[in-house]
């Protein structure tokens, strides 16, 4: 326990798991949280004295319960026994030789193969933030830095599962990106620019850090220092394949405020089972593809070369079935190499994972042979790129068995044939049955015993056994062992040479397949480098057979990308929402047309549930996954190059920060206002809905005059329930009115989906307040106050009817000329409902539903 008692105060942030022989134990605090999130039996014991709590679990399931722990967000620091309990009389010598946390991770089943596993820091600088983001498990290291708003959208695009920051900004942190992130907190001199710059310097082996292109972001590099600070805590000291630093280039990439990733649902949802755009449009079959996707969905380009590189290759897939098979075919046969080379970095790797890796590296063959071959240049200059690593390849073939195991321990990984010390020691160990049969057959003659045998056990080792009736037969130099009831056992001397031989022979096999594995790992480092390029260019290949795929699928078609400011979309469609109709049921196609000087804006009309909405999404869906260099979801596309999307979609309170609705809905609209550019592309829904109704028209009414008179003329799609907002077309020209179709029948509406020009009459709310089932009698009146509603205009008159009205609803019970209803109604009135027990009032109202029954009976 004094043992124990020292290691944790080193790691007192951390969930100790301490090595006792087979076990790992956890005690006191540590014992009480492991045995909730692991559901295992919470014990005590006594230990020097003092009851402490004790939870474990075999050290063989330690990957069943690590993952459990990581996840619920603990830092997990693994203790293991340092020296072989056997060569030590007193307590065998213990350390920390791994602290995982929920950042810091390798192990396969804490990681989720097709998202990365991001350890961030932000750091506060005086007039920016610095921000950086390491993925130990595929050697990733990012770096930025900027506004607040700026790292709020990059903490949402890259959403690091463990964020590092200064203790002294705790309460900062917080209060600009909510509690809801995994954080650490570390001391304030660790962030500091000097002690960054020379820890980056010493672990990228650089005099400066001009050659990444970053020296000039002081605050990023700060947060990169403190990443790089926080792996040597967390006991990681082999970082060979984090080689280099990059700058997040956001000038490059469409920029989408989180508002609008959240409302887009992008990659994720706040509603449960909502299925996001990356679930529909992912086709990747590699975890490297799948990680790329989601960074090109959260970073689209704006570079228009770029962007048509990669819609030439999914062009020239596309029609070419036999070879986006044999890509895909080959691309499946491979393992996640990004993160395999990690793990040969970090010594993390065992001997199947290095023969995965060769068998890997040899699916990259046939593809580089089929992507040179082709007649797509961009194709082709990928196909040359990619490295096979023959000499890799060739070594691991020679040293180790195909069918190689896990842990080393367990012998068997070098091939027969590389090591002749290896093969004359196995034949030693493993031909010990010819040798031991030899000797049986030379004892039995000479000393004539018929029914000599040869065992071993764990306490004597080999012996000879003789059954009693031949005893007298033994020679003198057998020494006598052990005695059984009907036996006797012996050792003789060659027996005991031997025995020493065969077990050191095995010792010297553990220890020589060891070395000889680590030998070859030392070797295998060269390779980090062009494994990684590798494992890059497979990635980008798989997110773009995923997008052939996806078009072929879907029937999506080449959009075309310009420098103009215009949107032209002919039979677009959502690309979620059409995959969850109903079997059978067809998406409604719709053609929008946007540009900065006649039809800058358009004012979408009509009733809820009509798919106003969807028009706003898709619209922005089909910009967006043009610039990601994807085909869409419409009959044609032109799209003019968009370098900002916002949108203001639905009502969502955020009461946790104490904002209402409407406060939410406010803080977005003037993040869009506040940063329009010429070539923005605005959707705003419902505006002002979080308000009074004149509140809500005056202020919608307010926004769109800023949008149509702002320099910018940005691109907006404005879909609205207030239909008076239609007169704005008479004064603004570049205002147009748009309405989405619906028929009316007798009682009911008939939803068609479709845009067409001109603006809606009423919104039809309360047909659709009927059809979800409000009761009937509600509808109804609903219905009568909004006649009288529509007969009357202004403000005051509106309170007046809304009264009037309800007045009347209230006492026409009571207007019909009944003397029966009267003398109800006056037994009501002077009932005394304070003084009134319940037996009381079910008697009164059985003698009132009496009364009433005796009417009915004499009125029929």
């Amino acid at each position: 326990m004094q043992q124990y008692n020292a290691i944790k105060t080193k790691h007192p942030d951390a969930l100790l798991l301490f090595r006792v022989g087979d076990f790992y134990e956890t005690f006191g605090e540590d014992a009480i949280k492991a045995s909730k999130i692991l559901g295992i039996v919470l014990t005590h014991r006594n230990n020097g004295g003092d009851q402490t709590e004790l939870a474990g679990f075999p050290h063989h399931s330690l990957n069943t319960y690590l993952p459990k722990l990581v996840r619920a967000g603990e830092r997990v620091a693994i203790c293991d026994q340092l020296e072989d309990p056997k060569q030590t009389k007193t307590i065998v010598k213990r350390g920390v030789t791994e602290l995982v946390t929920p950042g810091v991770a390798l192990n396969d089943d804490i990681l989720n193969a097709k998202s990365n596993n991001f350890l961030a820091a932000v750091h506060f600088g005086r007039n920016k933030l610095g921000v950086s983001f390491l993925d130990i498990s595929t050697g990733e290291f990012l770096t930025s830095e900027g506004n607040l708003e700026q790292i709020d959208k990059l903490l949402q695009n890259f959403s690091p599962n463990e964020v590092l920051l200064s203790k002294d900004h705790r309460q900062e942190f917080f209060e600009s990106f909510g509690n809801h992130w995994h954080t650490f907190f570390l001391e304030d001199w660790i962030f500091q620019a000097d002690y960054a710059e020379e820890s980056l310097n010493g672990h990228f082996k650089t005099k400066s850090l001009q050659g990444f292109g970053i020296d000039h972001l002081a605050q990023g590099i700060i947060a990169s220092g403190a990443v790089l600070h926080y792996l040597s805590e967390t006991q990681h000291r082999q970082l060979q394949h984090i080689s280099k630093l990059q700058r997040i280039t956001e000038e490059e990439y469409v920029w989408m405020d989180r508002f609008t990733i959240r409302n887009l649902e992008l990659y994720q949802s706040t509603h449960e089972n909502a299925v996001t755009l990356l679930e529909i449009i992912d086709k990747t079959i590699s975890p490297m593809g799948g990680r790329l996707l989601k960074r090109w969905l959260a970073l689209p380009l704006k570079n228009p070369e770029k962007i048509r590189e990669r819609l030439s290759i999914v062009t020239y897939l596309l029609p070419k079935d036999a070879l986006l098979e044999k890509i895909q075919h080959h691309i499946k046969q491979m393992g996640d190499l990004e993160r395999l080379v990690s793990k040969l970095a970090t010594g993390k790797i065992n001997p199947k994972e290095v023969v995965h890796l060769k068998n890997s590296l040899e699916a990259v063959l046939p593809i580089k042979m089929a992507t040179e071959q082709s007649e797509s240049a961009t194709l082709n200059v990928l196909g040359q790129q990619l490295n096979t690593c023959e000499p890799l390849r060739t070594k691991i073939k020679q040293m180790l068995y195909e069918e190689a195991p896990v842990n080393i321990l367990k012998g068997q990984t070098i091939a027969k044939g590389y090591s002749e010390e290896l093969d004359e020691l196995r034949n030693l160990a493993f031909s010990s049955k010819d040798y031991l049969d030899q000797m049986l057959e030379r004892e039995m003659g000479q000393t004539g015993i018929s029914s000599l045998k040869i065992s071993s056990n764990n306490v004597f080792g080999y012996y000879i056994e003789v059954r009693n009736t031949h005893k007298n037969k033994v020679p003198e130099s057998w020494v006598r062992k052990q005695t059984l009831v009907n036996a006797e056992r012996y050792i003789t001397e060659e027996l005991k040479e031997y025995e020493a031989k065969i077990l050191g022979a095995e010792e010297r096999i553990a220890q020589l397949e060891q070395q000889l594995f680590e030998q070859l790992l030392v070797w295998l480092q060269e390779y980090i480098g062009p494994i990684q390029q590798t494992a890059r260019l497979l990635a980008k290949l798989d997110c773009l057979c995923g997008f052939a795929q996806l078009a072929k699928e879907n029937g999506y078609t080449a959009p075309e990308i310009d420098d103009s400011t215009q949107i032209r979309i002919k039979g677009g469609r959502h690309a979620v929402i059409e995959k969850q109709l109903p079997l059978g049921e067809s998406y409604i196609a719709n053609d929008v047309f946007l540009n900065r000087d006649d039809q800058q804006i358009i004012m979408i009309t009509g009733p809820n549930m009509s798919g106003k909405s969807a028009i706003l999404r898709q619209t922005a869906l089909i910009v967006l996954l043009t610039q990601m260099g994807s085909f869409v979801p419409a009959e044609s596309a032109a799209i003019g190059l968009v370098d900002k999307i916002f949108t203001r979609v639905g009502a969502s309170d955020n009461i946790s920060m104490g904002e209402s609705t409407f406060m939410v809905e406010m803080n977005e609209t003037a993040s869009i206002l506040n940063n329009l550019s010429e070539r923005s592309l605005v959707l705003l829904d419902e505006i002002g809905r979080g308000t009074s109704t004149y509140d809500g028209i005056s202020i919608a009414w307010a926004i769109a005059e800023y949008l149509h008179e702002h320099p910018a003329r940005a691109k907006t799609l404005f879909a609205t329930h207030y239909h008076e907002l239609n007169e704005m077309t008479e004064t603004f020209d570049r205002i147009k009115n748009y309405n989405v179709s619906v028929k009316e029948l007798k009682d009911n509406v008939l939803f068609l989906r479709k845009l067409v020009p001109g603006g809606s009459e009423h919104s039809f709310g309360i047909h659709v307040a009927k059809m979800a089932g409000v009761p009937q009698q509600v509808v109804q009146k609903a219905n009568k106050i909004l006649k009288k509603l529509e007969k009357s205009h202004s403000s005051e008159e509106m309170t007046d009817t809304l009264q009037a009205v309800n007045q009347e609803m209230q006492l026409s019970f009571f207007n019909l000329d009944d003397p029966l209803l009267e003398e109800i109604k006056e037994e009501i009135l002077h009932l005394d409902i304070d003084t009134l027990t319940p037996v009381e009032a079910l008697m009164k109202l059985n003698e009132i539903k009496r009364l009433l029954t005796k009417k009915k009976r004499a009125s029929s």
